[in-house]
């Protein structure tokens, strides 16, 4: 045995006096002087942290967010009575309007007796490129007024749609018109309760469309049924919910244009699961809608019309979150996953590193001092 050569110290490595805890230590390391550090080893850890943060903050993100899941099924109510809620300009004065609903039950009403119409210009609602322009928020995305920007979030996800449900809504007042100029248009809103079965929601010209008594025929010339939609709803008034035919404007080319909307209307409940207590839910509906626009011939009636049925189905949105204790198994998973990646990427590369120094030092090597090939006898 060698002088000095204590064999024992290579394999024991006793804790310092006081320290408890490195005497329990179940995973036995390396003494500092056994130990190389190497560039690459740095890098790797630099490497592991960064891709760690993404993956963690992608989790996070995904956790608050929570999952969106789509159910059909059968609506097992039915009910009686149906809301609609609607926010159109007319490029017509509105004496010379009629609005009126007439459902598949023969029910019709006189829908202008039970909405607003406030005299407006064109001007304010159409530039000169006959768009939209109510106004625009900072994204640029058009403002109808009635307050669903406010709240400044683009894709809305279902806990934004429940929380801004829940808050009383109002219609956004009409722009008062210039001194001395005469109003040219029509804004016609409100809500209003119709029979909950298939029906035409239509906008047409005085005298034209119904045989009434003592009405005055309209000049055809006075007949421009361009118009601008800002709200079209059905269901209880929900501002912050964006409809299909919300923003949409559509320009007369004759005096005699008829414009078709056939919307299917989709019962839909928006619900955040949580507790039995904390779960909040809203009842609106959806719609899907085609369009057709046409001249028509002075024979025909011209106008809007909503042409709306509503489907036998139940859509229920459910919106759910991962308890806490979940979420942080699914952070350790990843986390120690990138660890083992790590780990292993770290041992191949340095695996590769010396596997090509070794080869380097081979060719350069010749052999023992004074031979080139080996021993010479």
């Amino acid at each position: 045995m060698m002088e000095g050569y204590n064999e024992k110290s290579h394999f024991d490595d006793e804790p310092a006096p006081g320290n408890f805890v490195r005497a329990f230590d179940a995973f036995p390391k390396a003494k500092p002087q056994y130990v190389t550090r190497t560039s690459g080893g740095g890098k790797w850890t630099v490497a592991i942290l960064f891709v760690s943060a993404i993956l963690f903050w992608s989790e996070l993100a995904r956790w608050w967010q929570g999952e969106e899941d789509h159910t059909f099924s059968v609506e097992k109510g039915v009910g009686h009575s149906m809301q609609i809620n609607l926010d159109i300009v007319v490029r017509m004065a509105c004496k010379d309007l009629h609005v009126n609903v007439q459902d598949a039950a023969g029910d019709r009403i006189l829908a202008a007796s039970r909405l607003q119409e406030d005299a407006t210009l064109w001007s304010h609602w159409v530039d000169g490129k006959g768009v939209h322009k109510l106004g625009h928020d900072s994204q640029g995305r058009t403002d109808t007024g009635e307050g669903w920007h406010d709240e400044g979030f683009g894709e809305a996800h279902i806990h934004d749609i429940v929380a801004l449900g829940r808050k009383k809504a109002r219609w956004a007042k009409t722009r008062r018109l210039p001194r001395g100029v005469p109003a040219d248009s029509c804004r016609i809103y409100g809500s209003l309760d119709l029979n909950r079965v298939q029906g035409d929601f239509h906008i047409t010209a005085r005298g034209h469309g119904y045989q009434e008594m003592f009405a005055d025929h309209l000049d055809h010339n006075a007949f421009n049924f361009s118009h601008v939609v800002s709200e079209l709803s059905f269901g209880p008034y929900y501002p912050s919910l964006v409809n299909p035919l919300d923003r949409t404007i559509n320009v007369a080319d004759a005096h005699f244009h008829k414009f078709q909307y056939f919307m299917s209307v989709v019962p839909t409940i928006y619900t955040v699961a949580g507790g039995s207590a904390s779960t909040k839910s809203i009842f609106t509906n959806q719609y899907a809608v085609t369009e057709q626009s046409k001249e028509v011939g002075e024979r025909m009636v011209p106008g809007l019309f909503f042409k709306y049925d509503i489907e036998p189905i139940l859509l229920t949105v459910e919106e759910r979150r991962d308890g806490i204790l979940t979420f942080l198994i699914k952070v350790v998973n990843v986390l120690s996953g990138v660890l083992v990646a790590g780990h292993w990427g770290f041992t191949l590369s340095e695996w590769l590193r010396e596997a090509i120094g070794r080869r380097r030092r081979s060719g350069r090597s010749e052999g023992v001092i004074g031979a080139k090939t080996g021993y010479d006898e």
